[in-house]
């Protein structure tokens, strides 16, 4: 399985890349994989807003299901990948660089509860 060990990453496949106090957030490889093709990407917060760590930022849907992608951090939400909804096909293709979000944390520390990348196959295998 394919975890960059650069990012954090959450219980529910959702991996963040932090540069200073900006993150972008997407769903992992093993996430895609599990959802098969994607379709359909929704988002359901707004650049601008103010968000809490667990909201969920962006719904996927695929041929087999759907999944709402929940943000790892609180903070405000400075842009959306607007290319995304009319190429969803492109987090398959790179689920690592297809992010969906990139949010400005309020509070970093928050960063200290998610799980490295060796954290987060040993939970992936166990599954």
């Amino acid at each position: 399985m394919n975890a960059p060990k650069d990012l954090k990453y959450t219980e529910n496949d959702e991996w963040i890349r932090v540069s200073g106090d900006v993150g972008e957030v997407g769903i992992t490889d093993y996430a895609q994989d599990q959802l098969s093709d994607i379709v359909f990407v929704e988002y359901l917060v707004d650049e601008g807003d103010t968000v809490a760590k667990g909201d969920a930022c962006a719904t996927v849907e695929s041929v087999k299901a759907a999944a709402d992608v929940y943000l790892p951090v609180s903070g405000e939400i400075i842009a959306v990948n607007e290319a995304l909804p009319d190429a969803p096909e492109s987090v398959n293709g790179d689920a690592f660089g297809a992010w969906m979000v990139k949010i400005k944390l309020s509070d970093p520390a928050e960063l200290d509860n998610l799980l490295d990348a060796d954290a987060y196959t040993a939970m992936e295998r166990d599954h």
